[in-house]
């Protein structure tokens, strides 16, 4: 017998079980939910960890998705420190751990987010090594950089550049080192990759593309090198890893809940898992995307909120397919940010809009002819003609010359 029973159980603290918790009361729901998460903080925004949180721009609570009393007055329970530790889709019944309760369910949200991915070279048993995931790893990072001299970072993607520039803003010395030509180039190109590296290096981030890592070399058990397998050595205070995150499934895969060949659980377009009345949202969900015309899966914080909305409508038994267009944004400090649609897993054709010298450009990401991205630095606009353009599959291959002329009205095509 189960200890007790919940109506809704969302498993994950983060924005897409929360945002469930919302919309669940926000559409009538009247049952009990309980929302189950292993992190001390409740529910939060995770752009702040490198960003205005790490800036020292904004505070733990600013970050919260809700005020604490928030969770009370909705009447949705909220266990942090808590970890899942099974599911039983048969008997229904989820065990919780510390607290060895057992908890029977009606329908459930699987949305277990994603770990680091660890990198086991040489010295990484140093004092001073970071990852970011939460905002403990931010303020852990920023009380060991407030003592540092130089910081480096591993990796030139989304988390690299924005803890270096967040990091320089504050009077650290930072520099990255990446497996990439130039920042951002896996998922923006080249060109546009090639800009933003401009930025970081005018504000003084050293930057060393085409390498790899090798190992770490300290001194008194704390890190004070960072060798790469290019020969490279570079004098590490403190070093910030961002290599990337890989979606924690083990729950689901012990439950029995099917994955599917992108690393995921497997879901519908109305990102219902394998199991009836078991959703899944966030970064593990991988669904059939009526925007992309396949199974995607995609690691951001702004397509699990969306997500934990949608699968709160089917708990409701609304029949909602998840079809919104992707959305992404990123600064570096002050100094430069940028949105983008889609993602653009792969493209034949690049068309710029604008002056990417000037920095006042949006990217246009082509395969086959049709839209399949848009990067936008200073054209925000452009980015609701993507939208339109990416979700019709409209074949544009006749009209790259007006897509790159500022002059043309775009809502035309």
């Amino acid at each position: 017998m189960a200890d007790r029973r919940v109506d809704y159980l969302l498993v994950g603290g983060g924005l897409a079980a929360a945002n469930c918790a919302r919309w669940l009361r926000e559409e009538g729901a009247d049952g009990s939910i309980l929302l189950v998460g292993r992190e001390p903080d409740p529910p939060y925004n995770r752009p702040p960890c490198s960003k205005e949180f790490l800036q020292g721009r904004e505070s733990r609570e600013d970050a919260y998705f809700r005020p604490n009393e928030w969770w009370e007055e909705q009447s949705i329970e909220l266990l942090t420190r808590t970890s899942v530790m099974g599911l039983d889709l048969g008997a229904r019944t989820a065990t919780l751990m510390p607290h060895r309760q057992e908890v029977e369910f009606g329908r459930a949200l699987v949305a277990t987010g994603a770990n680091v991915r660890i990198l086991h070279v040489e010295g990484a048993e140093l004092d001073g090594l970071h990852y970011l995931r939460t905002l403990s790893n931010s303020a852990a990072i920023w009380s060991d950089a407030s003592e540092a001299e130089h910081v480096v970072i591993v990796g030139g993607s989304y988390i690299g550049t924005e803890v270096a520039a967040s990091l320089t803003m504050r009077g650290r010395r930072c520099s990255i080192v990446m497996q990439e030509a130039v920042t951002h180039e896996r998922t923006f190109g080249r060109q546009a990759g090639e800009w933003f590296q401009s930025v970081l290096q005018s504000h003084g981030i050293e930057v060393h593309g085409d390498d790899q890592l090798e190992r770490f070399e300290g001194a008194d058990g704390r890190v004070r090198k960072v060798v790469t397998k290019g020969g490279l050595e570079l004098k590490a205070d403190a070093v910030v890893m961002g290599t990337g995150v890989h979606p924690e499934v083990h729950l689901a895969e012990r439950a029995g809940l099917e994955l599917g060949e992108r690393g995921g659980v497997r879901c519908s377009s109305r990102l219902e898992t394998s199991a009836p009345g078991v959703w899944a949202a966030g970064d593990i969900c991988e669904y059939d995307s009526p925007i992309h015309g396949r199974p995607v899966r995609i690691e951001h914080w702004d397509v699990a909120f969306n997500q934990g909305k949608t699968a709160a409508l089917n708990m409701l038994g609304r029949e909602t397919e998840y079809d919104v267009v992707p959305y992404f944004f990123s600064d570096l400090a002050d100094w430069a940010s940028m949105e983008y649609v889609g993602p653009a897993f792969g493209w034949d054709q690049e068309v710029v809009r604008g002056s990417i010298d000037d920095g006042e450009f949006s990217l246009w990401y082509l395969q086959d002819g049709r839209v399949a991205g848009a990067l936008s630095v200073g054209r925000s606009d452009d980015l609701e003609h993507a939208r339109r353009l990416l979700t019709s599959h409209t074949d544009v291959s006749a009209h790259t010359a007006e897509l790159a002329d500022v002059n043309t009205d775009l809502s035309g095509l």
